[in-house]
């Protein structure tokens, strides 16, 4: 079974449209929006396991112009 979180974004002033538009190009982030609070934008991924969850939120997200730091919570079955 694929591996789900949600990404918590903190984005720079006036980078959040250009932030959303790079996420609705990256392979495995399944909806992202734009929120209220201390963060900016939420994002939810998918991929094959946890680290591949891990690598998209380190190698791809956290690498887009304008993102200064994220928090991935990750999607638990407590079944």
């Amino acid at each position: 079974m694929p591996s789900q979180a949600y990404i918590l974004i903190e984005g720079a002033a006036g980078t959040v449209p250009g932030i959303l538009k790079r996420l609705a190009t990256i392979e495995g982030v399944k909806t992202a929006h734009a929120v209220t609070g201390q963060y900016d934008i939420i994002a939810l991924v998918e991929a094959d396991d946890v680290n591949s969850v891990g690598k998209v939120s380190y190698s791809k997200i956290q690498m887009i112009e304008g993102v200064i730091r994220t928090i991935t919570c990750n999607v638990i079955d407590l079944d």
